[in-house]
């Protein structure tokens, strides 16, 4: 995926690997549709309407990094999607919180690493500027 527009990047020493990118996000989506789901079954849709939009709303987020990054090479747009991302998934993590506490705890190794993410996206974009 990330091609050779990206293996050309000035990356910082502390760049992970590109091997370590899969396992994390399928054990990061697994956690989340766990706590969605969790959260769903609280009466559906239109009980858990707040959660589930913000939920839903992290994962376009989410969806719109990879063509701004890698698609359109423009680290800084990622940037700028990346920190709604980050503010969609934190509102998600406290309303799925409310709604079933483990639920919100399953989000928060996503929150982590989206802010790990972030900072990488950050430096890139400064480092290639």
């Amino acid at each position: 995926m990330p091609g050779s527009w990206y293996a050309q990047l000035q990356k910082p020493s502390w760049n992970p690997p590109n091997w370590i990118f899969g396992p994390v996000w399928t054990l990061l989506y697994t956690l989340m549709a766990i706590a969605a789901w969790w959260v769903w079954r609280q009466g559906g849709f239109r009980a858990q309407r707040r959660p589930l939009c913000l939920f839903l709303a992290q994962l376009l987020f989410n969806a719109l990094w990879t063509p701004l990054f890698f698609g359109l090479h423009r680290p800084g747009l990622a940037c700028v999607d990346m920190v709604l991302l980050w503010l969609a998934l934190l509102g998600a993590v406290i309303q799925f919180w409310k709604v079933r506490p483990l639920a919100g705890a399953l989000l928060v190794p996503y929150l982590a690493w989206v802010t790990f993410a972030g900072v990488l996206n950050f430096t890139l974009w400064q480092l290639n500027r």
